[in-house]
């Protein structure tokens, strides 16, 4: 991973051309994210169209990836998370430009190999204190999903048939792991 020593604004970043890399903006420093690997992009997919077919039923609100949300001004944070759910009630109107402002509702992040369990420590205290109720964290060598809520214990779930349960965020919304690993 790149890091810039330069103070980068949201505005800036937003505008920087496009150069074939992720950038996420941490109190100001610019962060270069290496391309992802096949494993990780097919979780993100498998998880990722199981909540949009899910909120195609039950539709209270609306999953994306890879979008930039500014979580913190002056330095500026942009976070961009392999999969983030905002409520319908919260959801900009279609056409609007820029990072969305604010946290989302959830967050789910899938480790690659080169992230360092300090900087997703980091990751993770960040989102929560800026608000994302619900973040979950999904490891693909360990084939594990870790849940993380404000003020609570994380929990890890370790076996196949374990079910990650996000309806407290998603209503209805729970799968097994070996869907998502499969």
């Amino acid at each position: 991973m790149f890091e810039s020593t330069d103070l980068v604004t949201a505005e800036e970043l937003a505008r920087l051309p496009d150069d074939g890399y992720r950038y996420e903006l941490v109190e100001g420093r610019l962060i270069r994210m290496s391309p992802v690997s096949f494993d990780h992009g097919r979780i993100v997919m498998q998880l990722g169209a199981r909540l949009h077919n899910h909120l195609r039923h039950f539709p209270s609100g609306v999953v994306v990836t890879d979008v930039g949300f500014t979580l913190a001004s002056n330095p500026d944070t942009v976070r961009g998370p392999d999969i983030a759910f905002i409520k319908n009630e919260r959801v900009p109107s279609r056409g609007k430009r820029g990072f969305f402002k604010g946290a989302p509702d959830l967050v789910i992040e899938v480790l690659s190999p080169e992230d360092r369990p300090g900087e997703t420590r980091d990751k993770i205290e960040g989102y929560l204190v800026r608000g994302v109720p619900l973040v979950v964290v999904i490891d693909p060598h360990d084939q594990t999903a870790t849940v993380f809520r404000p003020a609570a214990a994380s929990v890890t779930l370790e076996s196949e048939s374990a079910d990650l349960d996000l309806s407290d965020v998603i209503p209805g919304f729970s799968c097994q792991l070996r869907e998502i690993f499969q």
